[in-house]
C-alpha cells in the first residue's frame, strides 16, 4: 500500500509547488471568476479571482496515478470519468471566461457529454471490470439487479453527484474540502476491500484536493471553477459505482445531498406557491445572509461532511 501514500504525497506537492506559478499564468490572462449580482455583496470582492484551478488539480492526479498504476480497470474507469468531466468543465469554464458567455456550455451539450460518460463508465464496470449490475442496500441488507435499467441508474449518480458537487463549491475551500472528506471515506472502503489501485486513484484525489486548499482556503487565491467541481464530482460517482456503494453514497456524500436538496426545495416552493424556503440557494448562502461568517460556514460544514462520511463507512462495514 506505500504507493497509496506516495502517490497522495507527490499529488498533494505536484498541487502546492505549481499552484503558484499556475495562479499568476491565470492572472496574466485576466481569466478571472465572474460574480453573480444576485448573490450575496460580500462575494463581489471576489470578482476577478483566477479561476480553472480544476486543471491543476487534475494534473497533480495524473502524474503519480500514470506512473504508479497497475492498470486495473476499475481504477481505469474512475481516472478516466474524472478526467473527463474535467474536460466538461473545462469546457464551460472555456466558454464563460474566454468566448463570455455567461451561462457557459449550452445545457444539452452536458446533458448529452454526462450521458456519454454513464454508458462508458456502465461499459467499463460490467464487461471490463466484471462488476454486476446489482445494487446493494445496505440500510436493509438487500440487493436488487436492476439489469437493463442499471446504465439509467448510473447516469442519474453521476449526472447527480457533480451537479451537487458543482452547486457546494460556492465558497473559499467549501467544495475541496467537502470532496477531500468524502474522497477519505471512500480510501478507507477501498483498503476494506484490498483494492490497491482504486486506493492509488483515490489517495491521488485527495492527495491533490488537499494541496488545492493551500491556496483554495479563505481567503482564496484560487477558485476551482467547473474544470473542479465537476472532475471531482465525476470521480466520486465512479468510486460510487466501483465499490458498489452507488445508494450509500446519499449519505458518504450527504453534505452535498443537503446543498442540492436546498436548491430543489427552494425552486418547486418558489414555482408551486411563490415563496422562498430559504434567503438563497444553495444552503450556505442562506447562512451567509443571516450573517455566518465564510470561515463559520465553511467549517461546520466540514463537519457534518465528516459525520455523514463516518456514518456512511461505518454503514459500509455491515455484512451483506
Amino acid at each position: 500500500m506505500q504507493e497509496v501514500l506516495i502517490g497522495g504525497t507527490a499529488s498533494l506537492l505536484i498541487c502546492i509547488f505549481l499552484s503558484p506559478k499556475f495562479i499568476a499564468f491565470l492572472r496574466a490572462r485576466e481569466f478571472g471568476q465572474q460574480i453573480r449580482e444576485e448573490g450575496p455583496q460580500e462575494h463581489h470582492a471576489k470578482a476577478g479571482t483566477p479561476t480553472m484551478g480544476g486543471i491543476i488539480i487534475f494534473a497533480a492526479v495524473a502524474v503519480p496515478f500514470v506512473l504508479l498504476t497497475d492498470r486495473d480497470p476499475r481504477a481505469i474507469g474512475v481516472f478516466a470519468v474524472a478526467l473527463a468531466c474535467a474536460l466538461l468543465g473545462f469546457a464551460d469554464d472555456y466558454m464563460k471566461l474566454v468566448k463570455r458567455r455567461s451561462l457557459g456550455l449550452q445545457g444539452r451539450w452536458k446533458l448529452l457529454v454526462t450521458l456519454g460518460l454513464a454508458i462508458a463508465l456502465w461499459l467499463i464496470a460490467t464487461k471490463w471490470a466484471g462488476l454486476s449490475e446489482t445494487v446493494h442496500l445496505r440500510f436493509i441488507d438487500a440487493q436488487i439487479d436492476l439489469g437493463i435499467l442499471y446504465p439509467v441508474f448510473i447516469f442519474l449518480v453521476l449526472a447527480g453527484t457533480t451537479s451537487a458537487v458543482n452547486l457546494t463549491d460556492g465558497l473559499d475551500g467549501l467544495a475541496a474540502g467537502c470532496a477531500a472528506i468524502v474522497l477519505l471515506a471512500f480510501l478507507g472502503i477501498t483498503f476494506t476491500n484490498g483494492q490497491v489501485d482504486l486506493a492509488l486513484v483515490t489517495g491521488c484525489l485527495i492527495g491533490a484536493s488537499v494541496g488545492f486548499l493551500w491556496f483554495n482556503s479563505f481567503p482564496a487565491s484560487i477558485f476551482m471553477g467547473d474544470t473542479g467541481s465537476l472532475g471531482l464530482g465525476g470521480a466520486i460517482a465512479a468510486l460510487a459505482v466501483m465499490t458498489k456503494t452507488e445508494v450509500l453514497l446519499v449519505i458518504l456524500g450527504g453534505i452535498f445531498v443537503v446543498e442540492a436538496v436546498s436548491v430543489m426545495l427552494q425552486v418547486f416552493a418558489f414555482q408551486v406557491f411563490g415563496k422562498r424556503i430559504f434567503l438563497m440557494a444553495p444552503i450556505h448562502h442562506h447562512f451567509e445572509l443571516q450573517a455566518w461568517s465564510e470561515t463559520k460556514i465553511i467549517l461546520r460544514f466540514w463537519i457534518v461532511a465528516a459525520v455523514c462520511s463516518a456514518i456512511g463507512f461505518t454503514l459500509y462495514q455491515q455484512p451483506l
